[in-house]
């Protein structure tokens, strides 16, 4: 060890090594992790500088480095105000999504419960004159409630319905109503659960699971966090039954402030999240996990519904995305059904929005070739554009 310590050649490794110990070290103590997490981590900190002064320390280092480095970017303490603005929330709704009135009043109605549980209100003055009876003297505004709602416990939502319903689309815009941030996790076919828990850090492939890596992604311990495709996770019985547990422990609210990814091995608290699970049907799934879920189930759209859908939404997208305008293509009126059920009933609109991108796509090409402007497609030309036969099969 002296001859080691001593040596020269070796002098300028050990003085870079403590420096990137250092580094480690500086890293943790400016961190939000919390107090005991820090000792723990410190005490393997300790163990790598024994280490370097022994002469061998780099498979150790790489992972700490790495333990370290995924703890110091939990966000810890980091917490998004939320907007509980109802009418802000059903605009953004109406602005993505025709229809679905039930579904919405139902989301509406949890937003404004968890605005009135919170209690936790900062006033602010009203700019709406206050009426005052006649006779009385003039008084100041009453103070409007403010609600900070992270500290209530979100519903936990499950959206039920086919394929291309909106059930992504309607989480999505509920994370921008409540101004949080927003993270997708696909279930389909997870059929271990390490994917959700974790793989202990000392393991070759040690790293966290999709829950803590949602939480670094979002940059906060309150984003909405989507679980897509719930029922389509390993058929097998046995791996079935541990996702199923471990997703029941995350979404209980009487067991998810302290849930342990098996890599940070420490508790992290999920509370604050707000969790949306997605499934087609809700076979396979536990009566425990629906016990502790609010169903809330998506009905097919009819071809009235799709046609407004296409007309106020799905054209003007693609017309924007291949830059476009209504002045350059032109669809006419009475090839609507057509296009809507080119064969057999869909439930949601995926082929309406293909069939509409096929079309507006033939009609880019014919600009592009010269053709004279507007490009109209109508009954007589349909054919040249779509191929009526293409769609689901009933």
């Amino acid at each position: 060890m002296d001859n080691y310590t001593n040596n020269p050649a070796t002098t300028n490794v050990l003085d870079d090594s403590l420096a990137e110990i250092t580094k480690l070290e500086g890293k943790l103590d400016v961190s939000s992790a919390p107090v005991e997490l820090k000792e723990e981590a410190m005490h393997s900190i300790q163990r790598l500088k024994r280490m370097v002064r022994m002469g061998g320390y780099s498979n150790e280092f790489e992972n700490v480095s790495k333990y370290i480095d995924w703890v110091v970017r939990i966000p810890w303490n980091n917490v998004s105000q939320d907007s509980l603005n109802i009418a802000k929330a059903k605009e953004i709704m109406d602005s993505t999504h025709h229809g679905m009135d039930s579904v919405k009043n139902l989301i509406l109605d949890y937003l404004a419960s968890m605005q009135l549980k919170s209690g936790n209100m900062v006033s602010a003055t009203s700019n709406v004159p206050t009426q005052i009876p006649m006779g009385e003297p003039a008084r100041e505004a009453r103070p409007v409630p403010q609600f900070n709602s992270y500290e209530v416990r979100s519903p936990v939502f499950m959206f039920v319905g086919l394929q291309g319903v909106g059930k992504t689309s309607v989480a999505k815009s509920i994370a921008t109503s409540m101004d949080r941030k927003f993270v997708r996790i696909s279930l389909g076919a997870i059929g271990d659960v390490r994917t959700l828990r974790g793989t202990p850090r000392y393991s070759i492939d040690g790293e966290p699971g999709q829950i803590i890596k949602a939480l670094v992604r979002s940059g906060t311990m309150n984003p909405v966090i989507l679980l897509d495709e719930i029922e389509k996770a390993s058929g097998n019985a046995g791996l079935l039954s541990d996702v199923m547990a471990t997703l029941l422990e995350i979404l209980d609210p009487e067991q998810n402030s302290s849930f342990v990814d098996h890599y940070i091995d420490y508790p992290v608290d999920l509370s604050k999240v707000m969790f949306i699970c997605t499934a087609n049907n809700l076979g396979g799934l536990s009566a425990a996990l629906l016990d502790r879920v609010e169903i809330i189930r998506f009905t097919s759209y009819s071809d009235d519904e799709k046609e407004v859908i296409a007309k106020r939404y799905i054209l003007p997208n693609v017309l924007k995305e291949l830059n476009l305008t209504e002045q350059q293509v032109q669809i006419s009126d009475d090839i609507w059904l057509s296009v809507i059920r080119p064969v057999g009933f869909d439930a949601g609109i995926r082929q309406l929005e293909r069939n509409i991108g096929t079309m507006i796509r033939g009609a880019a090409r014919r600009i592009v070739d010269g053709h004279p402007l507007p490009i109209v497609i109508n009954k007589d030309n349909l054919g040249e554009f779509l191929n009526v036969d293409q769609g689901p099969l009933s």
